[in-house]
């Protein structure tokens, strides 16, 4: 299969991959309800950025060091699933503390986002960043999922960063899409009770992804 052939296959892929529910799923749905789809975006990049990451570390061979060794892959399991945990458990709290908001409540049901809620750019950005880059089983699927689509006579460092390119490209446009569709439906969603359920439900979402990734082996 040479390149130009197996790029059709690599997007589809990408694209099915990119479908189905998971940590960073979870986090773009989140941020666009509660914080609209200018909230999304650094979440979104953040994600991306720490998956390019991955990628380069995988053509430089070093994403198999992590996936071969014991300790790496126990930190970074580790790391991943507390950072989910504390996502989720915050995400808990904002719907404990929101039942005795009466004054936003109120701004809240107007369509108003809640002060000082929506978090900087930056912080929304590491968040991103750091679910990405402290899962594991990123490591082992770019082991597995890149070289398929690598010609034999291409360089692979060159050609697996052009496929991650590609990639990001690709993921970027669907979640800042979906983030997009669901920003639209904001102001219903920052309605208090719908505000204080999606928390709930968000909330319960990553504490079980977090706690699925803590107790998976390899």
């Amino acid at each position: 299969m040479d390149l130009i052939s197996s790029l059709p296959a690599f997007a589809l892929a990408v694209v099915l991959i990119s479908a189905s529910p998971g940590p960073a799923m979870a986090l773009i749905l989140r941020r666009a309800a509660l914080h609209g789809f200018s909230g999304a975006v650094p979440t979104v990049l953040g994600l991306e950025a720490g998956l390019y990451l991955w990628a380069l570390l995988a053509a430089a061979g070093l994403t198999t060091l992590v996936a071969a060794s014991e300790v790496a892959f126990l930190i970074l399991r580790v790391v991943g699933a507390g950072f989910l945990l504390y996502l989720g458990i915050k995400a808990w709290r904002s719907a404990w503390r929101s039942r005795d908001t009466g004054k936003v409540a109120e701004k809240m049901a107007a369509g108003e986002p809640e002060p000082g809620s929506s978090p900087s750019w930056w912080r929304a950005f590491g968040e991103g960043s750091v679910v990405m880059l402290a899962n594991p089983k990123i490591a082992a699927f770019m082991i597995a999922f890149y070289p398929q689509f690598v010609p034999a006579d291409r360089p692979l460092f060159a050609t697996t960063a052009l496929f991650a390119v590609l990639q990001v490209a690709v993921e970027t446009v669907l979640y800042l899409t979906l983030a997009a569709a669901v920003g639209r439906a904001g102001a219903w969603f920052r309605r208090p009770v719908i505000r204080r359920r999606l928390d709930a439900v968000s909330g319960t979402v990553l504490v079980a992804l977090g706690l699925r990734l803590a107790a998976e082996s390899r």
